[in-house]
């Protein structure tokens, strides 16, 4: 309704979620979430009869995402963020538009192979995530003994690890590929760890509005569905992607297939 009074529609956009939702050179929001959000305003123009419908861009971050949505900032986001049922109490969400675990980024020299080689080393992870919650509660149950930074963002965090000051960043599995891809020296970096859980991104938006959610969620299920999302994801992440010209080669798991077969929304924990 808001949207349909105002007809403008706030979208939330990350800066460095890539290659989810990120800027490019020219500094233009692009990625594997915009283009969902592109396909969810094309919908909504339809719906509320809105050819003009106006799209704001505002940048947001993992610490001050909710707070916007809440405060009506922004009406929706897809970037990378994760459902939790923690987080269904401040926010609605989508059907899943992504599943992953949370693994770590180290240099392939490092020595550190699975998250019990990080006891007693310095670690980074980005501030204002399920990952930072995740690692604080390890350290803490099985004493490991580490030290953790926590970035503004996930550029800054797998910074620390290219300049030495961390030896792994812990994050989603493809949010550490996206960083990787981004690096002048890739091949220096690996991937590693039994994920810590698994989880899945989608989009979020107020709780408050159930006629909202029904066109996102439809218009995530037809993208699925139809073979389109998995267009999408290999455009995205097996093919080279601005702004480097680098792939992620990050191949469609057989869980996300699984996803694009039956679309859900339903969180992993």
């Amino acid at each position: 309704k808001k949207i349909k009074d105002t007809g403008i529609v706030s979208l939330g956009i990350r800066e460095s979620s890539v290659p989810f939702s990120y800027s490019d050179n020219q500094q233009k929001n692009i990625g594997y979430s915009r283009d969902i959000s592109s396909r969810i305003i094309d919908q909504l123009k339809t719906e509320l009869n809105l050819p003009n419908l106006t799209v704001k861009e505002i940048p947001i971050t993992s610490q001050n995402r909710i707070p916007l949505l809440q405060n009506g900032t922004i009406d929706f986001e897809c970037g990378s963020t994760t459902n939790t049922l923690e987080r269904q109490k401040q926010a609605a969400f989508s059907n899943s538009i992504f599943l992953y675990g949370i693994r770590f980024s180290t240099r392939k020299d490092s020595g550190v192979k699975d998250f019990a080689d990080l006891a007693g080393k310095t670690v980074a992870t980005t501030a204002g995530t399920s990952d930072e919650r995740l690692l604080r509660k390890l350290n803490e149950e099985k004493a490991m003994n580490m030290t953790i930074i926590s970035a503004k963002d996930h550029a800054e965090a797998f910074m620390n690890v290219t300049t030495g000051r961390a030896v792994a960043f812990v994050m989603d599995e493809p949010l550490l590929y996206g960083e990787i891809a981004k690096d002048r020296n890739p091949g220096a970096y690996t991937v590693a760890g039994t994920p810590l859980v698994h989880e899945n991104y989608a989009c979020m938006m107020r709780r408050d509005d159930p006629a909202f959610k029904h066109v996102v969620d439809g218009v995530i299920a037809k993208l699925q569905t139809s073979g389109a999302a998995e267009k999408l994801y290999n455009q995205w992440f097996t093919q080279p992607i601005p702004p480097k010209g680098v792939s992620l080669n990050y191949p469609l798991s057989a869980e996300m297939k699984q996803l694009f077969r039956n679309p859900t929304d339903q969180a992993q924990y």
